[in-house]
């Protein structure tokens, strides 16, 4: 997707603008689940299919390319440890290190062009082991497989109106989410966002029951409700100068961590599908962002966000779409590690 001002409005010109820029966490997928079989998808043909026509961003992430860094803690309430054993839900506070970011693989992207926002995040137990996880704003992911994504970036790469037509019609979970993108509101904050982990992971507690979860960030910050247009005029980095200049003003910004628990029988190996709103839930903590620094010298740079690096207590689910991720990540990390040379950092940072 290019930086034009040129916004798609209507029709099946904005299902392609939110094709285009969809990704949140869920944009690389695996070799499990038998996703990627010969002749089938390849963590390659995944990532050519998410390079713009103009070409590969050289020293970015393939996806949420555009982003900016934070650190924080972890503040643990004690909650968490009936579901899980890991140590990152006993009472206490966890180094946090994180990115804010948008789905597209543009990183001069338009901030108003982009309808995914996402959060990568790491959690840091004491013991040394750490909680990586990558959440998106939107309440359940547009399509139901790793292929369905994939055919969802070819049709929309087309200039031909009929492939996304052929496209919906094959996978009609998309209507769901095209209707979120079109009403859902937009805000001029990263901080009014809720971040969703729409992916089902297993908690194993210290008894050694097993429960299927999902979890979210839900911030404390108000939502104020903006245009899409009042959005555009604020510039097109609007996001994360203001990110940081509340950061530096207002202070730390906060989000509550809200796991819920499945019921027998609810989806956990399709992220396209929410689970029914009287699920239980357990608060487990709050996740606080302390400081923000641009990501071409900040801490967040060289970080994969794989989502199947996990502590102990924690585990992969049914659900393919966590460790499909995580290869293309690691095939995305690879190529941007190799074009070092080619990423835009400061004077003062560059070999």
């Amino acid at each position: 997707m290019n930086s034009s001002s040129n916004l798609p409005r209507s029709g099946f010109g904005s299902l392609v603008l939110i094709a285009a820029v969809l990704g949140g966490g869920a944009a690389a997928f695996a070799y499990t689940a038998g996703w990627f079989s010969p002749g089938r998808l390849t963590p390659e043909r995944m990532i050519a299919a998410l390079t713009p026509p103009g070409g590969a961003p050289l020293g970015h992430r393939r996806n949420h390319a555009k982003g900016i860094c934070f650190t924080g803690v972890f503040e643990a309430n004690g909650n968490g440890s009936e579901l899980s054993r890991a140590r990152v839900f006993e009472r206490g506070s966890y180094p946090a290190l994180g990115r804010f970011n948008l789905g597209t693989a543009d990183p001069n992207a338009v901030d108003a062009t982009v309808r995914v926002r996402g959060m990568g995040l790491r959690i840091a137990a004491p013991d040394g082991e750490e909680w990586r996880m990558a959440l998106i704003n939107p309440p359940f992911f547009a399509v139901s497989t790793p292929q369905a994504f994939h055919d969802l970036l070819i049709a929309s790469g087309k200039k031909d109106p009929e492939a996304m037509k052929t496209f919906i019609g094959a996978n009609p979970e998309f209507a769901t989410f095209a209707s979120w993108a079109k009403t859902a509101p937009w805000t001029a904050s990263y901080a009014e966002e809720p971040y969703h982990g729409l992916n089902s992971f297993i908690f194993t507690d210290a008894n050694g029951a097993e429960h299927a979860v999902r979890w979210s960030l839900l911030p404390a910050t108000a939502v104020v409700p903006i245009s899409q247009s009042e959005l555009e005029k604020r510039g097109p980095d609007f996001l994360e100068r203001e990110i940081t200049e509340r950061v530096r003003v207002a202070g730390p910004q906060r989000w509550t961590m809200v796991t819920t628990v499945a019921d027998p029988g609810d989806p956990t190996a399709d992220p396209s599908k929410a689970w029914p709103a009287d699920r239980r839930t357990v608060q487990v903590g709050t996740l606080v962002v302390q400081r923000i620094e641009p990501e071409r010298d900040g801490p967040c740079r060289d970080i994969n966000f794989d989502p199947t690096v996990l502590p102990r207590g924690i585990r992969v689910s049914d659900d393919p779409f966590p460790a499909a991720r995580s290869s293309v990540y690691r095939k995305s990390y690879d190529l941007r590690a190799a074009e070092a040379g080619d990423y835009p950092r400061t004077e003062a940072a560059k070999p």
